[in-house]
């Protein structure tokens, strides 16, 4: 397991430069060592990528170099897998060489249509299976607009045209599944994010009394950009309470009106995200802010929180390779529900995107299943979010509670490894600090 070896590692954000020779070469293998596995598994001779400058497909995107932020005019990619199980041919149909990745396929002075010069290359090459990313159900694995969609279908030879075929699955398993080198960094990006959250839920950040949970979301916001990073969504901080209030999961993670300040014995709640080395990471954690002359959390939201730590572990239990996320998620709420669990699963594949692609375990509103997202199956070297509630009745407060917890981890084909630990106490706000 790639993982196991790297649980200590650690280094500080890299600058620029540093991290755009990184990111180039964490493509590079992915290319020589992912691609090559997951084109023979979906039997695809060829992958044609294509996007107008502005308008990316999510998938080109994850292949252009670092210093490229955009495609560039109308840039095709073409990836083909020789009979003889060579290296792989990566072709640029474009005005210039995409990177060092692909090399520049294209003499406009020669050959002034570019599309006549892509079907010159398919042809020369003659692909029993073309895939392009076209897809009902995957947003991420349905880059190619209906405009080139409708152009290709036009231009391509009636023998080429029967050779076309949706490149979903490949997409997805080139989206989720990571490499050796990626493994090696991802620990660093979810410590990154933990430290974060510690020093939020912290009195260097929070006074009771007088921080806003507003405030809290700003400054994560400002020390993300402070480390040269950025947030791949907008964070939220929320609070739970011994009030008449009864919780609402649409509402925890939107802004509720007015001012709402951070007070002695709220249970908070955040839920953030960063991304670096173009790889993403999402994580909820708690608080609770200590009473005058408490010096822990109350007993009954520690149990709330180490029931929402065994539901984890059921989950992470039904892990397995070529079980799909609705079979999972039947078989941990099942067994959670038996344990006396009152369990809300929401899990999503983590990687390239924050909600990336790969097998769907729930969503907070759909604990039947998901049709289609969730009937994929798991494979091996992915990274999940996991994510789920246990609710709890808390007597003290005579209302029940949820345990919001995400944590990043990486499933290796057997077993499932947190990339930094997770939360197993509540961060404690010092009641003295105001």
């Amino acid at each position: 397991m790639w993982f196991s070896a790297f649980e200590i590692y650690a280094e500080p954000v890299l600058n620029m430069k540093e991290r755009s020779m990184l990111i180039d070469r964490m493509t590079e293998q992915r290319v020589q060592t992912v691609l090559p596995k997951i084109m023979a598994r979906e039997d695809i001779d060829m992958w044609i990528i294509m996007s107008r400058e502005y308008n990316e497909d999510p998938v080109l995107k994850t292949l252009l170099p670092s210093t490229w932020l955009s495609a560039r005019r109308h840039t095709m990619l073409v990836i083909y897998r020789p009979k003889e199980d060579g290296p792989l041919e990566t072709l640029a149909v474009a005005r210039y060489a995409v990177g060092n990745l692909f090399k520049k396929a294209w003499d406009k002075e020669a050959q002034p249509d570019q599309w006549q010069a892509l079907i010159d290359i398919i042809k020369e090459r003659s692909p029993k299976r073309i895939a392009i990313n076209t897809s009902n159900a995957f947003a991420l694995a349905d880059g190619m607009t209906s405009t080139e969609y409708t152009k290709l279908m036009q231009v391509l030879p009636p023998n080429l045209k029967s050779r076309i075929v949706s490149g979903e699955k490949l997409a997805i398993g080139w989206l989720e599944t990571r490499s050796e080198l990626e493994m090696t960094h991802y620990p660093t990006l979810t410590r990154i994010g933990h430290n974060l959250i510690a020093e939020a839920f912290s009195n260097k950040v929070i006074i009771p009394n007088k921080t806003t949970t507003d405030d809290v979301v700003w400054w994560l916001r400002d020390q993300t950009r402070a480390l040269g990073l950025t947030n791949w969504f907008h964070p939220t901080v929320s609070i739970q309470r011994a009030d008449d209030e009864a919780f609402d999961q649409i509402k925890a993670f939107s802004k509720r009106p007015g001012e709402n300040i951070i007070r002695h014995g709220d249970l908070l709640h955040v839920d953030f995200g960063i991304t670096y080395l173009r790889l993403n990471t999402d994580q909820q954690q708690h608080a609770y802010v200590l009473r005058p002359g408490e010096t822990d959390a109350p007993e009954a939201l520690k149990q709330a929180l180490a029931s929402a730590n065994r539901l984890q572990d059921i989950l992470t239990n039904n892990f397995q390779r070529g079980r799909t996320g609705n079979r999972i998620l039947k078989m941990s709420r099942e067994q959670a529900i038996s344990e006396g669990i009152k369990p809300s699963i929401y899990t999503h594949p983590l990687g390239l995107h924050g909600h990336a692609a790969g097998p769907t375990i729930g969503m907070w509103d759909a604990q039947e299943g998901v049709p289609v997202q969730g009937d994929y199956p798991m494979y091996e070297n992915t990274v999940y979010s996991i994510e789920l509630n246990a609710a709890s009745h808390i007597k003290p407060w005579n209302k029940e509670i949820r345990i919001m917890l995400e944590e990043d981890a990486y499933f290796d084909g057997k077993n499932v490894t947190y990339l930094d630990g997770r939360q197993k106490a509540f961060h404690l706000i010092d009641a003295t600090q105001e």
